[in-house]
């Protein structure tokens, strides 16, 4: 683990993970707390891949209030929180931990999916009730969006995958509760969505999911979870085919850390700023 160092005279709370230098976090909530007035200091964390359990453990001793969660820690926060919130047992990952006032309990929360529901509503403005929505991916980040998604009734969700075994997990957990299905790529053809949402990882390897060329619907929207400096690659396949939004997860961000800081201060910061300081600050 990283040296730091907590301020004494304002209330702690940092970002841990593995890697954490590139993390944008740091900055958010300094904007956030410049915003609201409220007294923090927040830190980015280096945590060792064994040493998640002692570096949370060695925060909250020394009177650290809050933690987010980054790869590679979210599954085993669960496991490091006394209480999990319903929507984090749901998605069997954690990115918001805090403490009671007496530090005898950890409580845990994710905060993504909301973060992209909100993302998607009230900054993009996308109507995402009795709409058919298609995501690709099937690991941690889409298990994490799932039931904030599905809360907003859309019409149907399928998640299409390399491996279909893993998105039929997925959808056994949630089958019953809305029209929610399993698919390979190569069975998307003739399909069309309304909303296209990226959760592979392909893009740190320059790729994009196998889509065929027409799957979107007139004036879809596409999204992808990851955020970087510039187009990613399916933002870029989005554009050039026809989507009306195509956007990568810098909003989503912004909101679940939001989420996070509401949790703990009990204040909701204003975040179209803080989108639009992230997005004119690259490159």
């Amino acid at each position: 683990m990283s040296t730091y160092a907590l301020n004494p005279d304002l209330d702690n709370y940092c970002v841990m993970g593995n890697p954490v230098a590139h993390s944008k976090s740091p900055q958010i909530h300094a904007e956030f707390a410049r915003q609201t007035g409220e007294a923090i200091f927040y830190q980015a964390i280096f945590v060792e891949q064994d040493g998640f359990a002692e570096a949370v453990t060695a925060f909250r001793n020394a009177g650290g209030k809050g933690i987010n969660v980054t790869v590679p820690f979210k599954e085993e926060a669960c496991n490091v929180a006394d209480k999990l919130t319903p929507r984090a047992e749901h998605a069997g990952a954690v990115n918001t931990l805090w403490f009671s006032e007496n530090g005898d309990a950890c409580y845990g929360d994710t905060t993504d999916g909301i973060g992209l529901v909100r993302d998607l509503i009230f900054n993009l403005g996308l109507e995402l009730a009795g709409k058919d929505i298609l995501i690709m991916g099937a690991g941690g980040a889409v298990r994490g969006i799932l039931e904030p998604l599905l809360a907003e009734s859309p019409a149907r969700v399928l998640i299409a995958n390399r491996t279909i075994s893993r998105a039929e997990e997925l959808v056994q957990d949630y089958r019953g509760r809305a029209d929610i299905s399993a698919s390979n790529y190569q069975d998307l053809k003739g399909q069309q969505f309304a909303l296209l949402i990226n959760g592979t990882s392909l893009g740190l390897k320059g790729e994009i999911p196998p889509l065929p060329d027409d799957i979107l619907q007139d004036k879809a929207s596409c999204y992808d979870l990851v955020y970087a400096s510039s187009d990613t690659p399916f933002v870029s396949w989005a554009k050039a085919h026809g989507a009306v939004q195509a956007v990568d997860g810098t909003g989503m961000l912004v909101e679940q850390a939001a989420e996070s800081f509401h949790i703990w201060r009990g204040v909701r910061p204003e975040t179209a700023t803080v989108i639009r300081m992230l997005r004119e600050g690259r490159g």
